[in-house]
Formats: C-alpha cells, sequence, structure tokens
C-alpha cells in the first residue's frame, strides 16, 4: 500500500520539516481528543463514558494514543508497527483487554480529524505553503495506509468471531510464543471445515504464517475465460502436523474433514 501511494522523498522530507511543529501540539493533541470523544454523545457510550469517566480507563487511552502518535511522527513503516496497527483493528472490532467494540466509521472519521488538526498546527505555526501543501499531502497518504492496516485487523477480527460454536485450538512448540498462548478458541460455523477454521486462524495470527505455510502457485483454467488464471494457495511446510481430535489430518479426511462443537484441532511444528 505504500507502493501504491507513492509517498515522494519531497513529501516524506516536508513532512519531517512538520514534525517539531506537530511535537510542540503533542499533548494537547492527545488530551483534547479524548475531550472531544467524551463530549460526543455516540463515542462517549462506545466508551462506556455517558455519565462518568473512568480514570483509569481514559489514562490507558491516552498512553496508546501517545505511543501511536510518536511513531507515527517518527514515521515508521516497519512490519512491526504494520502488525501493530493490524492488531489495533482487532481491538476496534472488540476484542482488546476492554471488549469495546468501535464501529469503523469513527476509526475512519478520527483518521479525517487528525488530518484536520495537523493543518490547523502547521497553520497556525506559520509554516511556508510550499512547506505544509507537500506535507500534508505526505501525511494524507500516510495515513491512509494505516487506516486501511487497522480496517483490515478489523475485518480479519469480525470474521474471526463469527461462529455458533467454538472449537479448541492447542498450540505446540514455538506457535505458543508466535501467538502468546497454549490454546485459544475459535468459533465456527455449521458445516465448517478444519480448512475454515484454520483460515481464520492464521488470517487472524498471520505473523505465523511464514513459520507454518509454504505459498504455491495453481493455476485454474475457467470454462468462460480465455486464459489460465493462477492464484497462491497455502500448504503447511514440511514436518508440520494438524491433528483433529488426536488423527493426523494427513491420514484422516485431510483439511475438508468436519468440524463439531467439542472438537479439537492440535498445531504441532517439526520436532514435535
Amino acid at each position: 500500500m505504500l507502493r501504491f501511494v507513492n509517498l515522494s522523498q519531497d513529501e516524506r522530507a516536508a513532512m519531517l520539516r512538520t514534525v517539531e511543529t506537530l511535537l510542540q501540539r503533542a499533548r494537547e493533541f492527545v488530551v483534547g481528543t479524548y475531550d472531544y470523544l467524551r463530549s460526543v454523545p455516540e463515542t462517549a457510550a462506545i466508551l462506556g463514558w455517558e455519565t462518568q469517566v473512568d480514570e483509569e480507563h481514559l489514562e490507558e487511552r491516552r498512553r496508546f494514543f501517545t505511543l501511536w502518535l510518536s511513531r507515527t511522527l517518527g514515521i515508521d513503516t516497519s512490519d512491526e508497527f504494520a502488525q501493530y496497527l493490524f492488531r489495533a483493528g482487532h481491538y476496534h472490532a472488540g476484542l482488546g483487554p476492554r471488549r469495546i467494540h468501535t464501529p469503523p466509521n469513527y476509526v475512519i472519521t478520527s483518521i479525517g480529524l487528525t488530518l484536520a488538526a495537523f493543518a490547523h498546527y502547521l497553520h497556525a505555526a506559520g509554516l511556508p505553503a510550499e512547506t505544509i501543501a507537500p506535507a500534508m499531502a505526505g501525511w494524507n497518504k500516510y495515513l491512509s495506509v494505516q487506516l486501511n492496516q487497522m480496517l483490515f485487523g478489523y475485518q480479519i477480527a469480525r470474521e474471526f468471531i463469527n461462529g455458533d460454536f467454538e472449537v479448541r485450538f492447542s498450540l505446540y512448540g514455538r506457535l505458543r510464543t508466535l501467538v502468546g498462548a497454549q490454546e485459544l478458541t475459535i468459533p465456527a460455523r455449521p458445516g465448517s471445515t478444519v480448512a475454515d477454521l484454520l483460515r481464520k486462524f492464521f488470517n487472524y495470527y498471520p505473523q505465523v504464517r511464514p513459520e507454518a505455510l509454504e505459498r504455491l502457485w495453481q493455476s485454474e483454467e475457467k470454462e468462460e475465460a480465455l486464459w489460465v488464471e493462477v492464484k497462491p494457495v497455502y500448504v503447511p511446510r514440511r514436518g508440520w502436523r494438524i491433528l483433529l481430535n488426536g488423527r493426523d489430518l494427513a491420514y484422516e479426511r485431510g483439511f475438508a474433514a468436519p468440524v463439531h462443537k467439542q472438537d479439537e484441532i492440535a498445531l504441532f511444528p517439526p520436532g514435535r
């Protein structure tokens, strides 16, 4: 997405020239953001602050927002920050520590409010237009990529929790470190297969993919098409074992096996 928005070197340089000005207003921006959110009835209700602000919760929110702002002003484009934003999307979907669901329209418009605040601060500081224009173009591109990453995490999380019953996943070896848990449950619908739940798991925990999956290219020729379509498919790397209720899927019905309530799927890396 960063390649797509084509954040130029001139725009990045202009963004860097505005960082000091924005840092000087950072505390005001963080405090003002949450003052505004608790003043709007809809967002106050989302946060549970309709009648009274939870000061401990407010402090948590300000810390999170300050961390995000500092990394944003540092124009962080690392893979680790991309994962951080993806996980923020999980939190907005209601899977954070406080289980607060923030509808995506408020996330989208909050990015707009951030850009409006940046523009106001730069104008108020008296920066020249030849600096503000390319800087705001750059901040707009950069924050739109951030928004895409958060909305992607939100979408994946909402799909993850969609189901009528739960199937337990047991994790072994280095999977426990990557996921941060020894076991977890994934909601499933009647008719779901092992493949459906594995897809949910690897979508929700993309950091596991390079460890466990190998990407292959599969050709598919459709009757109505004039050419062969090639698409990526993912298969477990050699040595990985996936068990359904203790039975290795390599010797059973494979990933097409249906799952039921109280089933257990176990993932073993090589050497286990």
